[in-house]
């Protein structure tokens, strides 16, 4: 009933895992993470405690394909499920049941695991390989995961149609704040085209949560400044002068913090493009609103005086 993708990329040690499915809230049940022992996908006749025993028993140092072998080997239900697990050390394995309902299949390789069930066909799968195929180390796996489920969704994905879809990717340290592992956790739980809907939220969660890197960002002096100044001014809750570095970094700040953009403030007095492309959309926003409030007041006022 779900196609799915688990990937690592060896040199940031992401370790990601991507789902979709005709079937409510499939994330919930599917996908399964650890920045320290590496990802579980269990599904078909889903055994949901494959996910955290399957991580448990990782976390013991077992290799990916004895992990398959012990979970599979303790399950009554064993042929009617479909699991695949992705170890610390990128060695993949995977077990799909002879009942799971067809067509079902699965590829396995270095750092990867495609598999589905109750797919429209064989090329669903291998649609997800070709796309992981193409990450390029170093990069976030993120995009490569959602990537190879729009494949898997192009390529005709589950039979029965769509609902929901799902990313998650962890990383030691990778997120909000170093706070947490937890690089991406984005969920579509009904939705009539999942997929690009978790397309949608990846790139919002990029905007949001991605830290820049420092070869992108730009020293608030010359004409950067003057931009950012003049475009603070018209969204900046309270007046500052724009000349005095501290007061146009609070307000640069503030303005972040609002909008929840405070993970791309890295360096004092540094700004990253798409900092700043979201500071011209606030801008924008903020006149259109500000011209919508006038012209109701005019055709208000122009209605009463009739």
């Amino acid at each position: 009933m779900t196609f799915s993708v688990l990937l690592r990329d060896a040199a940031t040690g992401e370790t990601g895992a991507g789902v979709a499915s005709r079937f409510l809230a499939v994330g919930a049940l599917v996908l399964h993470a650890s920045a320290e022992t590496g990802a579980v996908a269990t599904q078909a006749l889903v055994n949901v405690s494959f996910g955290p025993n399957g991580l448990r028993l990782l976390g013991q140092g077992l290799p990916a394909d004895d992990v398959v072998a012990r979970l599979i080997d303790e399950d009554e239900l064993s042929e009617r499920r479909q699991l695949a697990v992705l170890d610390r050390d990128g060695r993949c394995a995977a077990h799909t049941g002879t009942g799971c309902q067809q067509t079902a299949y699965q590829l396995v390789g270095p750092g990867f695991a495609a598999l589905g069930n109750v797919l429209v066909g064989t090329e669903v799968v291998q649609a997800m390989a070709d796309a992981v195929a193409a990450h390029v180390p170093g990069m976030p796996v993120a995009p490569t995961i959602v990537a190879a489920l729009q494949a898997g969704d192009a390529a005709g994905g589950d039979r029965r149609g769509r609902q929901s879809a799902a990313v998650l990717v962890v990383r030691a340290g990778g997120g909000y704040g170093g706070t947490t592992d937890r690089v991406v956790d984005l969920r579509v739980d009904d939705h009539v085209n999942p997929v690009p809907e978790l397309r949608r939220l990846l790139a919002l969660h990029t905007e949001i949560f991605t830290r820049p890197d420092d070869a992108d960002l730009m020293p608030l002096e010359g004409e950067v400044r003057t931009e950012v100044s003049e475009l603070l001014r018209s969204v900046a809750e309270e007046p500052f002068d724009s000349a005095d570095d501290d007061q146009l970094w609070v307000a640069l700040d503030s303005w972040a913090g609002r909008e929840n953009l405070e993970e791309r403030l890295i360096r004092r007095m540094s700004v990253d493009p798409i900092l700043v492309e979201a500071l011209r959309r606030s801008a924008n926003n903020k006149v259109a609103r500000e011209d919508s409030v006038t012209w109701s007041s005019n055709t208000s006022s122009s209605r009463s005086s009739r």
